[in-house]
């Protein structure tokens, strides 16, 4: 047998062993998340009854055709062609995560490899740090945590509705990682009964995202405010004072006094919790009214001026009060009129001056006899000047 002959009987041999153009796995990467179920499909376009075979990440063999190989009840065939072998691997947990290969065996065996990512799912946020109930004035710190993400979570604040920025830190913990954001608070009043929310963004919450809660509770000492009915009280008519006082813990009750000691008349001044009604007025009620209420956290207290008109004085007051403002009116009124004929007459001679000027300017040699034809028109246009009424 000559040399080619020999090299024809390898080109039929190497011929007959290459698989056909089409005979190549097609696989897919593949994203679950922990606890979910992975199907990894492996397809050919051409298939001369060659089997097919799925590999774990250790190179186990899970299934060859539809041969179960590994036992593992998680593990189960969908699908089982000549043309695809399709598996489920269900309860997912982070260890499943690796590059599996399906492979054809062909001569030589063609492979294919996916990639599996798990994904995993952060826990409930927790926030420490909350004092109940804080003081106002004191500087607290909020932590949020959340554990078990895959790849790591993110944490954003919240004050009830508006966002606000933490400080982030990020810990690995074998696979997964532990996140933390703190919150720097320097408490007051403002702060009492708002919400801080922590939630929980990550790509496995698709539906409903890991939130929560805190509601702060802040103790402040009151601050106190008169409220009166009336704007101007006048002998006879009914006033209410009302002592607003706003403190956590509530303080209540309130105290009355008037110039320093005890309310003088109790058959007209009347105290009903955190008011004190006058049922009519006179002048013997002038004087200044305290309102005072406290806490375990400090007293506060604020003061009213009462002083009661006359009835006829008031109305009288009103009177020149109105002659006044009319008065003061017309010479406003006056006055502008003034000015405006002022100016227009001032404008008026303006500009009959200039044009004198610059009737004495025509055929003028030079400055000084420009001057004096000026002089000459201006005296001789007096002359002429006529008055219409």
């Amino acid at each position: 047998m000559g040399i080619g002959t020999g090299i024809d009987l390898w080109l039929l041999l190497f011929t007959c062993l290459k698989p056909p153009s089409g005979q190549y796995p097609l696989v897919q990467n593949m994203t679950v998340t922990e606890g979910g179920t992975a199907n990894l499909t492996c397809r050919v376009e051409y298939n001369d009854n060659t089997s097919l075979q799925w590999s774990n990440p250790a190179q186990q063999t899970l299934f060859f055709g539809d041969k179960k190989a590994l036992r593992d009840n998680r593990i189960e065939l969908v699908h089982a062609s000549w043309s695809e072998l399709t598996i489920s691997i269900s309860d997912v947990t982070l260890s499943d995560e690796g590059m599996y290969t399906c492979s054809l065996f062909t001569m030589p065996v063609r492979t294919a490899k996916a990639y599996l990512t798990v994904l995993g799912v952060p826990e409930k946020p927790e926030i420490d740090g909350l004092t109940k109930p804080a003081m106002e004035g004191d500087h607290i710190t909020l932590t949020c945590m959340t554990q078990g993400s895959k790849p790591a979570a993110d944490l954003r604040w919240f004050r009830n509705e508006k966002e606000i920025k933490g400080a982030k830190e990020v810990n690995a913990s074998g696979k997964t990682f532990t996140v933390r954001s703190s919150l720097q608070l320097h408490v007051d009043r403002n702060d009492d009964g708002v919400a801080y929310t922590c939630k929980v963004d990550h790509v496995a919450l698709t539906q409903t995202p890991q939130q929560a809660t805190e509601v702060l509770e802040v103790h402040y000492a009151p601050r106190v405010d008169i409220i009166h009915s009336l704007a101007v009280p006048q002998e006879g008519q009914y006033l209410k004072l009302e002592c607003v006082s706003k403190g956590n813990p509530s303080p209540d009750p309130v105290k009355w006094t008037k110039d320093g000691g005890e309310l003088p008349d109790l058959d007209r001044m009347i105290v009903e919790g955190r008011e004190l009604t006058f049922t009519s007025l006179n002048k013997t009620d002038n004087g200044t009214y305290r309102c005072e209420a406290g806490n375990h956290l400090g007293t506060s207290s604020a003061e009213y001026v009462l002083y009661v008109y006359d009835p006829n004085a008031v109305g009288q007051h009103g009177t020149d009060h109105a002659l006044i403002g009319g008065v003061v009116a017309v010479v406003v009124f006056v006055t502008l009129c003034l000015i405006i004929v002022l100016g227009r007459y001032l404008a008026r001679h303006k500009g009959t001056y200039l044009t004198n000027e610059a009737k004495g300017a025509d055929d003028a040699p030079d400055a000084d006899t420009a001057i004096i034809n000026a002089e000459g028109n201006h005296a001789h246009a007096e002359e002429k000047k006529e008055y219409f009424i």
